[in-house]
């Protein structure tokens, strides 16, 4: 694989401009022309691009399991772009867990799992079966977007949760992700997914 760093350079500099207009995350507006949503991308963009080892094996996995996934969130009305959370999440990878308990290719907890209508028990783990999970995912999705009706704000909320979020809204009297101050993980949930799909269209 041609060093994604190396393909981001060169677009870079045929035209900064347009490379900053292809940019895009669930065909909503990212505020390009804040210098610090720049910053942010720039840093990710970079960030992912050298993990060369990493971005190898997830290129691999990409090609296989993406379709499968964006099938399934096309027949829920899910933007295609959600299937970047899945790589951002797990690296497309079923066994990656969180010191939470969170497990599985979307992360889910066990209890937001049952919730959609997954088992999660001592001997079943339906967290690790990418289309039943990613039926879950495109559920739980579909659910944020009735309370936020923003799918950028959902992306946020898919990873410190609605409540939280919608908190967060409110006490800082903003409706947009990119004006919220937020945690410095889901500060920086959406800048990785925008980054995650660059590198993986472009590499």
């Amino acid at each position: 694989m041609d060093n994604v760093a190396t393909t981001l350079e060169a677009s870079k500099k045929d035209s900064e401009d347009d490379f900053y207009a292809n940019l895009s995350f669930a065909e909503e507006n990212i505020p390009l022309e804040q210098e610090k949503v720049k910053r942010k991308l720039d840093l990710y963009l970079r960030k992912f691009s050298y993990l060369e080892r990493s971005s190898h094996y997830i290129h691999k996995k990409a090609d296989k399991l993406l379709p499968r996934i964006s099938a399934i969130l096309k027949s829920y009305g899910i933007p295609d772009d959600f299937k970047y959370v899945a790589v951002v999440e797990s690296s497309l990878n079923p066994g990656t867990t969180s010191h939470k308990g969170a497990g599985g290719y979307w992360q889910f907890m066990p209890a937001t799992a049952r919730l959609y209508g997954l088992r999660v028990n001592g001997s079943v783990d339906d967290r690790l079966d990418l289309t039943k999970s990613t039926h879950a995912a495109a559920r739980y999705l579909k659910s944020l977007y009735k309370e936020f009706g923003d799918w950028t704000l959902v992306a946020a909320a898919y990873n410190v949760g609605g409540g939280s979020l919608r908190n967060s809204l409110k006490r800082q009297r903003k409706d947009n992700y990119y004006d919220l101050r937020l945690n410095a993980e889901t500060g920086s949930y959406v800048y990785k997914i925008i980054s995650m799909k660059t590198i993986l269209e472009k590499g």
